[in-house]
């Protein structure tokens, strides 16, 4: 808001430096002006931390212009993700599952378990702030990992679930190749089998094709006309046996 300016100032809004439109008011008293701008919002967790000016244009402010900038902080629950360091986790490997929460207040500190119980092993199952680390991992590992945050704001929680393959039955290329080689091998496969099946089909009706050409060929102009002879010709030896 100003007050008592001669014209009217301008009063302008901006998000992190973004222009945004406001509700404009302009009251004049005599001969000078009171100027309102005003802004509602309906905040969420994406305007914590965003900066609010209201800038004032006039003419009597063109070496010194005036402004204001408010700083919002927004409260809001926590989101939680896990994230983690193997996609193929090994017998004997190290592994990092880092519990990622986002919330204000902070979601400090987070809380991991197992199969909905704690942790099973603390000496090879180190909780450091949000990390979870397996010094050495074996098969009794394997399981339903779970981080929870909160604040006063709300709860949340996500899972990882574990599996600890064997190095010696994943062999040199992991599981990701093994099963896109064997994909491949049965499309081959398949195609191949079409190819052999086609050409016999195609090898058997040119067979046919060509020994009705060559009996009616004799008498006849052309290919088609050797074929509808030669099985007029058949028709007739079959009666002929039939009187015999």
């Amino acid at each position: 808001m100003t007050h008592g300016s001669k014209p009217a100032a301008d009063l302008r809004w901006f998000r992190n430096e973004k222009e945004i439109k406001g509700a404009k008011e302009v009251n004049a008293s005599g001969k000078t002006f009171t100027v309102t701008n005003s802004l509602q919002l309906l905040v969420d967790r994406d305007d914590d931390g965003a900066a609010y000016t209201c800038k004032v244009d006039h003419v009597a402010l063109l070496q010194t212009p005036q402004q204001a900038t408010e700083v919002l902080e927004v409260h809001y629950a926590p989101r939680v993700a896990i994230t983690n360091s193997l996609t193929f986790p090994q017998e004997g490997q190290y592994l990092k599952l880092e519990c990622v929460s986002k919330g204000n207040p902070s979601p400090d500190p987070v809380m991991w378990t197992k199969d909905g119980g704690e942790l099973p092993d603390v000496e090879r199952m180190i909780v450091e702030g949000r990390e979870l680390t397996f010094t050495t991992l074996n098969k009794t590992d394997n399981g339903t990992y779970r981080c929870e945050a909160s604040n006063h704001l709300g709860t949340s929680s996500a899972e990882y679930l574990l599996y600890v393959y064997d190095p010696n039955a994943m062999g040199q290329h992991g599981p990701d190749h093994a099963l896109i080689g064997g994909v491949v091998a049965v499309v081959v496969f398949v195609t191949l089998c079409l190819i052999i099946v086609l050409g016999r089909y195609l090898a058997r009706h040119k067979g046919t094709y060509l020994t009705n050409e060559a009996k009616g060929a004799d008498d006849a102009p052309d290919a088609d006309t050797a074929i509808i002879n030669a099985e007029g010709n058949t028709h007739a030896e079959e009666k002929k046996e039939y009187f015999i």
